[in-house]
């Protein structure tokens, strides 16, 4: 029977039949992408942008080129992804600290000046049942020592000692005309009984010892209040993360390339999770250092106010104080008077009608009893300063080396979960396998050599230099008041500049932090420059300039190491 022509030989048609499942069967089928397509759409994404099956990589910058499950656009919504879920973890690791630290800063506030209006109230209140008509008469001179006293702690440009002195010569003046009643006393010759307070010592050692008291525990107290702030303020300023575009590369073949490979339950490796929070968090390390001192340096004045610089025991009694050196210049009014008298001359008698009552007839002559313990009110919220410093030492000691432990605490934290069990089955940045480069250093110039990371060290962020040196200069101002040295006030309003640590921005678009006496970095504080710095505020140019100055110098420290 003759073949009808262009028909296949049956031989042919029979091999070709048994060799086309093999065909089939050498051809790879495209894994599917549902898993990776679901969990894309958990983000808030649509579905409908990820592939159903694996497709060809070489649209993709960042993550593999091999068959992939993300499109071009995915991998551009990861990559912001990445970055948004590496800041929202420094900022929740810093905002638990901040919030610490800022709470506890309206506990001290609240406390101290609650603890002045209730000196202020206990002395008015007793000093009305004791002295009666003539302390009313002469009420406003001890509502102005308070009022000083308020304003030197909320900021006001107050030198204590010299406040405190002024006080004690009007002091002076009315007790002296009010235990001399028969005379009669112009402006200029009071001016000269007023000079001869130190010499005569007419309140006995009540004056020197308060304002030792006084001077020491008002500086600790002001100063550890605004210790807490700048605390609060720089760890705000520094956790604004914004990741280098090198930073953001990292973060997303991290995070989100496995995903593109279908790899979705494999986590990170600790430690190639830990180079990419070290160089992406390199400046931050930087601060560690000098947060540990500024730390250590609030500790120490912590343990002041617990003791000898208790504002609490100096201010509970201060009217008690107050009293017993007006009854020590009573007692020794007669004294006083003569010595008075043979320096400044005699004074003129008044009219026999015109004389004043004596001193004992007005009610000078009564002592009143200090309180007892149990009887002292209460202060802000029912608390103590001792109660108040013994909770913030707990929360200073753990607050230390709180920025070289950051990229370890965010690789823990769950929203970054690393793979903790077998290291041969974590993501090590290019496939489900172990991570063999060691752990960089901390902070800038250790990540000349991160493997991960590419960081311009030469480059430093110029927010957290400002920071460092806000820290520094607090410092110093710390170690002031546990010495006892009264320290100029810095300006720690909530205020927010806007600024985020890694932008890059230039010094000169940057604004500075607050204001600063170049003598302050280096810690001289003599008695003539502080006299000079309550007369006069430094000048914005010359701050300015010496916060510059000392940047640049940090900056080029960096470069030479």
């Amino acid at each position: 029977m003759p073949r009808r022509r262009g028909s296949l030989p049956p031989l042919v048609c029979t091999l070709a039949a048994l060799s086309l499942p093999l065909l089939l069967a050498a051809e790879p089928r495209a894994k599917s992408c549902s898993e990776v397509r679901r969990l894309y759409a958990a983000k808030g994404f649509s579905q409908s942008e990820a592939p159903s099956h694996e497709i060809s990589g070489d649209h993709l910058k960042v993550c593999s080129q091999a068959y992939t499950c993300c499109t071009q656009e995915m991998e551009e919504r990861y990559s912001q992804l990445s970055k948004y879920d590496f800041r929202n973890a420094v900022v929740d690791l810093s905002n638990h600290l901040q919030t610490m630290f800022s709470s506890r800063y309206k506990k001290f506030d609240e406390f101290f000046k609650e603890l002045l209006e209730n000196a202020e109230k206990s002395l008015n209140d007793m000093f009305v049942r004791t002295y009666g008509r003539l302390y009313m008469q002469n009420s406003e001179l001890f509502k102005d020592l308070f009022v000083e006293l308020k304003r030197y702690y909320v900021g006001g440009n107050v030198n204590l000692e010299e406040m405190l002195n002024d006080f004690w010569a009007r002091l002076l003046e009315r007790m002296f005309r009010l235990v001399n009643p028969q005379y009669h006393f112009t402006d200029e010759y009071l001016e000269c009984v007023s000079k001869y307070t130190e010499q005569l010592k007419p309140f006995g050692d009540v004056p020197r010892k308060l304002k030792l008291q006084v001077t020491r525990a008002f500086v600790a107290a002001r100063t550890f209040a605004q210790g807490l702030a700048v605390a609060r303020d720089v760890i705000s300023k520094v956790s604004a993360v914004n990741p280098t575009p090198q930073g953001t590369q990292a973060l997303l073949k991290m995070m989100y390339c496995p995903h593109c490979r279908g790899l979705i339950s494999v986590k990170p490796c600790y430690n190639y999770c830990f180079n990419v929070m070290r160089g992406c968090l390199a400046n931050q390390g930087d601060l560690d250092a000098e947060w540990n001192i500024f730390m250590g340096s609030m500790l120490l004045v912590a343990e002041r106010l617990e003791g000898p610089f208790n504002i609490e025991s100096v201010m509970d009694p201060i009217d008690v104080k107050i009293s017993d050196a007006i009854m020590n210049m009573q007692e020794n009014s007669m004294q006083v008077s003569q010595k008075v008298f043979q320096g400044c001359g005699q004074p003129k008698t008044l009219a026999q009608g015109r004389s004043a009552r004596s001193v004992s007839e007005g009610g000078f002559s009564a002592r009143f009893r200090p309180y007892n313990p149990e009887e002292r009110p209460t202060t802000a919220a029912g608390t103590s300063l001792d109660r108040l410093v013994t909770d913030v030492k707990e929360k200073l000691k753990q607050a230390k080396k709180f920025w070289s432990s950051l990229p370890g605490n965010i690789c823990s934290d769950e929203k970054i979960s690393v793979g903790t069990g077998n290291e041969n089955e974590c993501w090590n940045g290019s496939a489900k396998s172990r991570y063999d480069f060691a752990v960089t250093g901390n902070g800038l110039a250790s990540q000349v050599n991160n493997p991960e990371v590419e960081v311009d060290i030469t480059k430093p962020d110029m927010v957290i230099r400002r920071q460092i040196m806000v820290l520094r200069v607090m410092t110093n101002k710390l170690k002031n008041a546990y010495s006892g040295n009264d320290v100029d006030f810095i300006d720690v309003s909530e205020e927010s500049s806007g600024e985020e640590s890694g932008s890059g921005c230039e010094f000169q678009q940057c604004s500075t932090e607050f204001e600063f006496n170049a003598t302050e970095v280096t810690g001289n504080s003599n008695k003539s420059d502080k006299k000079m710095n309550t007369s006069a505020a430094p000048s914005s140019g010359l701050s300015q300039a010496a916060l510059f100055l000392s940047i640049l110098v940090l900056a080029m420290q960096r470069q030479w190491r």
